[in-house]
């Protein structure tokens, strides 16, 4: 992962972030970036090896990393996670809802399973992990739940009815939260990332689309500029709550 993610503030000192979906891509850049700023990272994913190697790295920048395997579609897992923070660290300051599939297919070949896996894990994991970590916000009086949306929870795309269904969800749960959440000092933020060179694409099953996409010259972010975004977020003073942050790479001018 690249350097320069950090603001050398530590403005996380005595913090404790938890990360979902840690073990690539936005996830894992985002866990190295505030274990930089000074917060201990609860990494969670289900790829226990890809984890264990993060929290290696950001241990030999004399960080500290916990790891808990977790699928956020199993409710067991989300209370585990949950319990694991609290008796390791007694609190969550910043919670980062990063895990997500992107199973893009036109509907008339869609396969339904793709769609409920899309909800699952994108929208419906989301919103029982926040269900479960805001009252620990809430006793602390302070908090921070940022949600990694995309640009298609903004703007429609052929081929990504399923998936911008999702997204739209995680953009309106964020809002509905910030709502009720920020008279109690706890805040949000919703990121929305255009294109990022992560794995987030091969997840895509339809064929057809994929050939599509590899014949388009699209400008890609790395996961480290959303890190940033989500490095900025977090790092305001108290009365100010960015709530949501549009993050395109220069030149992306499709959806």
């Amino acid at each position: 992962m690249s350097d320069n993610l950090s603001t050398d503030s530590g403005y996380l000192s005595d913090s404790v972030a938890v990360v979902t979906g840690a073990s690539s891509g936005i996830g894992e850049a985002t866990a190295e970036a505030v274990a930089r700023e000074g917060a201990s990272v609860v990494l969670a994913a289900r790829r226990v090896d890809e984890l264990e190697a993060l929290a290696d790295r950001i241990a030999t920048e004399d960080g500290d990393a916990l790891v808990v395997e977790t699928d956020v579609t199993a409710e067991e897992d989300i209370n585990n996670l949950v319990e694991t923070t609290i008796d390791e660290y007694g609190r969550i300051d910043v919670l980062v809802n990063n895990a997500g599939v992107m199973l893009l297919e036109p509907l008339e070949r869609a396969d339904r399973s793709n769609l409920r896996q899309m909800v699952e894990v994108n929208l419906i994991g989301l919103m029982n992990l926040t269900h479960a970590v805001v009252p620990i916000m809430q006793e602390q009086g302070s908090g921070h739940v940022v949600n990694v949306s995309s640009v298609a929870g903004r703007e429609t795309m052929a081929s990504g009815s399923g998936y911008n269904a999702t997204k739209f969800g995680v953009n309106a749960f964020t809002d509905a939260i910030r709502q009720e959440l920020s008279p109690q000092d706890i805040r949000t933020t919703v990121i929305e990332p255009g294109a990022v060179d992560t794995e987030l694409p091969t997840h895509i099953p339809d064929e057809q689309l994929l050939e599509q996409l590899a014949d388009m010259d699209v400008p890609t972010l790395a996961p480290e500029d959303i890190a940033r975004g989500i490095v900025y977020a977090t790092n305001q003073p108290e009365h100010v709550d960015v709530n949501e942050l549009m993050i395109r790479p220069t030149g992306q001018t499709m959806n």
